[in-house]
């Protein structure tokens, strides 16, 4: 099978993830990277969404777990956002980022961010 490579960078979505009781209350900006391996064979040849990753609908489906149930770690939630993207049909493997920018850190930083690979079952 082509592996070949579909991006969604940049999705930002209002989560209330965290440790803390102030980031369960308040919230804060998550920012999602997906990279998915698939091959867009199938879609080139025929022109036709339904051979391929419809990225509206992946962008929906993770902004949907990024504002839903809080977790503690942005470990956890990369393990759901992948999960989520190794379920679609064709999609052999993914490498997730979730971006915390204003994780409660004491000291000045640009980002803090957390990356897993996983691959379909």
């Amino acid at each position: 099978m082509d592996t070949d490579l579909i991006t969604l960078t940049g999705l930002r979505v209002h989560g209330r993830h965290g440790v803390f009781d102030f980031e369960r209350d308040a919230g804060q900006d998550f920012v999602v990277d997906v990279a998915l391996r698939t091959s867009t064979a199938a879609a080139a040849a025929s022109d036709d969404l339904k051979h391929t990753v419809d990225y509206g609908a992946l962008a929906d489906t993770l902004a949907a777990i990024v504002a839903g149930e809080p977790v503690n770690l942005i470990e956890t939630l990369a393990e759901r956002l992948a999960d989520a993207c190794t379920a679609l049909d064709g999609v052999a493997s993914v490498q997730v980022t979730v971006h915390k920018p204003q994780a409660p850190i004491a000291q000045q930083f640009a980002d803090v961010a957390v990356t897993i690979e996983r691959s379909a079952p």
